[in-house]
């Protein structure tokens, strides 16, 4: 019952006119990096074949639809059987994506194609809008531990948990979101609130009371009053009085207001004098790549930042805008692209089925992507020409590099076929290419690099003849 309401009527549609299995693809796609980014993260994918796999009307969403008097009992039991019955190729969960690109596409009969359009978006749009942003957070830290402490701030408890999912996948270290942790494994963190200090009589009671119970991960909130002459000297009296007294050592202290970079520097002078090198800081407050970016580049001294709400909402560019298009259509056994075209160049879609390359050079960087018909084949063996689409008019070449098709076929006639990935391994799928394969210049939060998408001049020409066909029938 996640859909658009649209969707059952245009099925109805199909069914009425004897068109429900005719088959059709849909291509998933995005326009615009968040951010104005250079590249995004492919998150949400397993979700979406669990979503597929188990999709199934009960009897009372059938008496819900029965109640709307739109539709014929014939369409109605016709949904009481529904399973679905297509073919789901996608990128693998973890890719980094670029604008343009087909990373799911649904080849089906049209009902089964319609009918998950909204749950299949919703599932993309936001985990992949999360996981994007988590790296671009990541990056700015350099390489210090990130938490995702966003759940209260979340836009509900399932963005809340599937939020900290995709914020793992691009790189975030651990979560306070304990429904994360337990459903997906993610390390989770989380130590003391404003309101335990608030209880006890006076700070260092309450500092006191934490260590005897947590001796082995005690971390100290020290903002609850004043950093400076409260807090740190009764955290210090913590570690000397409390902890060492045990054989333990305060793990750590977090500031969650105030001027953050400033704060830092005093506090890890006062803790560096009080015999706490060792003692970890950790920063929060409404954080983001271009806040933690601007307290380094102030010499902040922190080992480890906490990040909420701008990360589990993507505050900065809150939506992804994933789009699922028609592409093609089957008649005779013969799958004949479909394009849309509009009064905005950047909705121009790309039509038919293809296949999806990412090129490589001879250090294993990649330097673009390339479109392809579905089935062509790519022989990077000797100079292979392709077309530059917003440069046509130059003859260019791949000579020295390799070509990978990036997708694969996950479901087969509604059964799935290939193994998912770990979360694990989906995390290290997006570190690996972000270390050793992409660009550093396309990495960059300003006027990053472009990534290409090229096409080969089979799929280049099929494009440009279906645009002559369509302004030659309709001009």
């Amino acid at each position: 019952m996640m859909m658009d309401f649209y969707e059952m009527t245009m099925s109805y549609g199909y069914f009425h006119q004897r068109d429900g299995d005719m088959r059709v693809a849909f291509d998933l796609f995005f326009r615009s990096v968040p951010d104005k980014g250079g590249y995004a993260v492919f998150a949400g994918l397993e979700h979406v074949i669990e979503f597929v796999e188990n999709l199934a009307f009960s009897d009372e969403d059938i008496d819900y639809f029965r109640q709307q008097k739109l539709f014929s009992e014939e369409f109605l039991t016709f949904l009481r059987d529904f399973h679905f019955r297509g073919d789901i190729y996608a990128v693998p969960e973890g890719t980094i994506i670029y604008p343009d690109e087909p990373l799911l596409t649904i080849v089906a009969p049209i009902i089964d194609a319609q009918l998950i359009e909204t749950a299949i978006l919703a599932q993309i749009n936001h985990q992949s809008l999360i996981a994007t942003k988590a790296s671009r957070i990541v990056r700015a830290a350099e390489g210090r531990c990130v938490s995702d402490f966003g759940a209260r701030r979340a836009h509900n408890m399932d963005a809340a948990t599937y939020g900290a999912r995709a914020a793992y996948i691009g790189g975030v270290d651990m979560t306070a979101t304990v429904s994360a942790g337990q459903q997906f494994g993610i390390p989770i963190s989380g130590t003391m609130a404003h309101s335990w200090v608030m209880f006890f009589e006076d700070e260092f009671t309450a500092f006191k009371n934490y260590a005897e119970i947590y001796p082995q991960a005690t971390v100290l909130l020290v903002d609850t009053y004043d950093v400076i002459h409260s807090g740190i000297p009764n955290a210090v009296r913590t570690a000397h009085e409390v902890l060492e007294p045990q054989g333990h050592r305060l793990v750590g202290v977090r500031i969650d207001s105030g001027d953050l970079a400033y704060l830092s520097k005093r506090i890890r002078t006062m803790l560096d004098d009080a015999g706490l090198a060792d003692c970890k800081i950790i920063l929060s407050n409404s954080l983001d790549e271009f806040t933690i970016s601007s307290l380094l580049l102030q010499g902040a001294s922190v080992d480890s930042f906490g990040v909420g709400e701008r990360l589990i909402t993507a505050k900065s560019d809150p939506v992804f805008g994933a789009v699922y298009k028609l592409v093609a259509v089957e008649k005779d056994g013969v799958f004949t692209p479909r394009i849309k075209m509009s009064e905005n160049v950047e909705k121009l879609t790309n039509p038919g089925l293809k296949d999806l390359y990412r090129i490589y050079d001879s250090h294993g960087k990649a330097v673009a992507d390339m479109l392809a018909m579905r089935g062509e084949e790519i022989d990077l063996g000797k100079p292979f020409r392709y077309v530059d689409p917003i440069k046509p008019w130059k003859n260019r070449f791949f000579e020295g590099f390799s070509a990978l098709n990036l997708r694969r076929l996950y479901m087969r006639a509604g059964k799935r076929v290939e193994k998912m990935p770990s979360l694990h391994e989906i995390r290290a799928y997006v570190q690996k290419q972000l270390a050793e394969e992409i660009w550093p210049e396309e990495q960059r939060f300003e006027n990053p690099h472009r990534h290409y998408l090229d096409m080969t001049p089979t799929y280049y020409e099929l494009k440009m003849g279906l645009l002559d066909d369509i302004r030659g029938r309709h001009s």
